[in-house]
């Protein structure tokens, strides 16, 4: 088969696209003919070697895929050869076949088609993680979205507003993604380059500031944004995209009620795998009524998967980027 190795941690044309032996399965797991993939910001820093602590090398890269079931392992009992599945894989996705196990490999709805399906995993489990389950969203809080025009963040909006946020405000790098994030469904935007978000947040919230701010960028947007969090508010950590920490002091947090909360998918696929079951149902649920549309920045071949790393490293890059099988 053919698949996209990583031969050498750094730049992407260490990326080569070479055939390989089709992978074996386990007793409980599948294999699945890939259909879609995509490109999450996680492997641009597996391809860096997540600063020197990367495994053996060559590394196939990718995190999630849709495709159809091509055999199942003995013990597999939830599963049948010819499903349409969403998996997050064993070991990489940017091939044409794959090993999932069988509690991270979910059938798809008829109606849902194989790319929205090879683009939502991670976004859509992420966002309904960290906003029904880690932030606890009531009806009507206000939801503060840090890079709101990308995968994570024009679905985190959406998910938000689906689950009855009363108001949702994201923040992006440059005037030219404020458009996507208002197709998401902000009700503001606001790039953090040109402007102080914090002191505008406030302005917009009449100075009660957010309940829910989700944070993958950290470093001083991290810090900025306890000046815009309510009494009470959650700040979720998910990513250091930034490349650095943010600093918050413990002043911060105990007089005002307020909470800093962190969150991996990474983690808790492997170490609690059963905690997707749920939000797999619901996230379904909202592709399929239309209340959640993953949008879709570029589509790659997987031969070009060097090509969609180099783009969606340029942080020019809104919505997800596909890589086509």
């Amino acid at each position: 088969m053919k698949a996209v190795m990583l031969e050498n941690y750094g730049s992407p044309e260490h990326m080569k696209l070479v055939d390989v032996e089709i992978p074996s399965i386990q007793a409980k797991q599948v294999l699945i003919r890939v259909h879609a993939t995509c490109v999450n910001y996680a492997d641009i820093k597996a391809r860096y070697g997540n600063k020197g602590k990367g495994g053996r090398l060559p590394l196939l890269l990718g995190l999630e895929a849709a495709g159809i079931v091509e055999r199942v392992g003995d013990e597999v009992t939830s599963l049948a050869v010819g499903q349409r599945v969403l998996a997050f894989p064993h070991e990489g996705s940017y091939a044409e076949y794959i090993v999932a196990d069988e509690n991270l490999t979910f059938a798809l709805p008829d109606s849902l088609d194989m790319e929205t399906a090879g683009a939502c995993g991670i976004v859509s489990f992420l966002s309904y993680k960290l906003l029904a389950d880690v932030a606890r969203m009531e009806p009507g809080e206000t939801v503060l979205v840090h890079s709101a025009a990308g995968g994570v963040g024009t679905t985190a909006i959406q998910v938000a507003k689906a689950l009855g946020a009363g108001r949702v405000i994201g923040t992006v790098g440059s005037e030219s993604k404020v458009d996507m994030a208002l197709q998401a469904g902000a009700d503001h935007v606001i790039c953090y380059e040109t402007t102080d978000f914090a002191a505008r947040v406030n302005d917009i919230t009449d100075g009660r500031g957010v309940q829910i701010v989700l944070d993958s960028i950290a470093g001083e947007i991290t810090s900025k944004s306890m000046a815009c969090l309510a009494p009470y508010g959650r700040l979720v950590m998910f990513g250091n995209s930034s490349g650095s920490y943010g600093q918050v002091s413990t002043q911060d947090l105990h007089a005002s009620c307020r909470s800093m909360l962190g969150f991996s998918l990474g983690t808790t696929r492997r170490e609690r795998p059963e905690l997707l079951q749920e939000p797999a149902k619901h996230v379904f649920r909202l592709l399929e009524s239309g209340q959640l549309d993953i949008k879709i920045g570029r589509r790659f071949p997987l031969s070009e998967a060097a090509l969609a790393h180099q783009w969606v490293e340029s942080r020019n890059s809104m919505g997800k980027v596909l890589l086509l099988v």
